[in-house]
């Protein structure tokens, strides 16, 4: 049998890999399985974009390759939705990348700008596609932990010298997955500050900007000064507009930088489905009449989660932004261990810290995805599971 490459070896199982196959089998046997694992709800997308996509289909010409270009369409309205949400304008040519979603540019930007040792900075706990993005580029993860007495920030101050010097790309994810953790403006600007004194490339994934709640408003990295010499900020159709497997997104920047993703992407793929990228451009234009009312639905969502499974036994904190709750453990049950005895004995499926790195230990992950009730009835039976783990410590 053909030998694996050493970058494929290196890879860490994907965490969420394995959880359909454990669902169907749960099924079968009968058990009501409750999925608060993935960041994927079960919410309907825009009807504009329903509409569009129908429409776009039945045409021919959508059907050919979109290659790198793809539609005029989606990349005019990123401009426009960039310059109505965050008052900044990007020429739609030479300063937008049409994405097959946003983790894949994420996961592809490392093979333009790491070679072989150099070093990343990867948040831990944090996305995999940071971490899977260097190891296939033969770059070295410097994991920084996310910690609660730094609100879950990362602290370039705190990173040896050495490796800040060899470091090409920091990735940053705010609002933030999985501890839904926010960052003030001021931290913001220290980071870019020291990423211009560095001359880092940062990566900011903002693929919950419009996740956000109680009169708190996200910004984008390119609201910062400066940022736009250094930064590349990632965007995506997934979250917002619940088209998770529509697989669309976009990275933004100066045209320098984004252009080196665009071009190891000419060798990578020829473009998604162009009726996607219309439909896509459908649900931007549709942001001021839909983003309300599906973000006032995960209000409800998260104000049922935190209530519930407070009433439960498990300390959280009420998240200003995201689709996810960051749940303290006690510290003689390991993560991994807690959500295998939930999904065992009680059929919910929960994302264990661990699964976001070393630095994730200690806590799991809920999505809250369905209904209000449903996720009641999964903090109740997560609650048995609670106690019976600490009954037998």
């Amino acid at each position: 049998m053909p030998r694996y490459s050493e970058r494929l070896l290196g890879l860490p199982d994907y965490p969420m890999a394995a959880i359909p196959a454990k669902k169907r089998e749960l099924v079968a046997r009968g058990v009501d399985v409750i999925d608060l694992g993935a960041g994927d709800a079960d919410l309907a997308p825009p009807p504009a974009a329903v509409r569009r996509i129908a429409e776009a289909a039945a045409n021919p010409s959508m059907s050919r390759y979109g290659f790198g270009l793809g539609l005029m369409e989606y990349r005019e309205a990123i401009v426009r939705w960039m310059r109505r949400r965050f008052g900044l304008e990007f020429d739609p040519v030479r300063e937008i990348v049409s994405l097959i979603g946003s983790k894949e540019g994420i996961a592809h930007l490392a093979l333009a700008y790491v070679n072989r040792g150099d070093v990343t900075i990867v948040p831990e706990p944090g996305y995999l596609s940071y971490l899977g993005g260097t190891l296939l580029s033969e770059g070295t993860p410097y994991t920084y932990a996310l910690r609660p007495e730094n609100d879950f920030l990362v602290d370039l101050d705190e990173i040896p010298p050495d490796v800040l010097r060899s470091a090409r790309i920091l990735y940053l994810n705010y609002p933030n997955n999985p501890t839904a953790a926010v960052a003030p403006v001021d931290y913001l600007e220290g980071v870019v500050r020291r990423c211009k004194e560095l001359d880092i490339l940062l990566v900011y994934d903002n693929a919950y900007s419009e996740l956000a709640f109680d009169g708190y408003v996200p910004p984008s990295i390119f609201e910062i000064e400066g940022a736009r010499d250094i930064a590349i900020e990632f965007h995506s159709i997934s979250k917002t507009y619940n088209m998770t497997g529509w697989r669309c997104g976009w990275a933004a920047g100066r045209s320098e930088l984004v252009g080196a993703l665009a071009q190891v992407k000419s060798f990578v793929d020829t473009g998604n489905f162009m009726a996607v990228q219309a439909a896509a451009a459908s649900a931007l234009e549709s942001w001021g009449e839909f983003v309300p009312g599906n973000v006032a639905v995960f209000r409800e969502r998260r104000d049922a989660a935190v209530e519930a499974f407070r009433e439960n036994g498990f300390a959280c904190d009420t998240p200003k932004a995201t689709m996810y709750l960051w749940i303290r453990l006690p510290e003689h049950i390991t993560s991994a261990e807690f959500a295998q005895f939930l999904i065992e004995e009680e059929g919910v499926v929960v994302m264990p810290g661990s699964n976001f790195g070393v630095g994730g230990e200690g806590y799991f992950r809920v999505s809250f995805v369905t209904s209000p009730d449903r996720i009641r009835e999964a903090a109740s039976r997560a609650g048995r599971v609670l106690t019976r783990l600490s009954v037998g410590a």
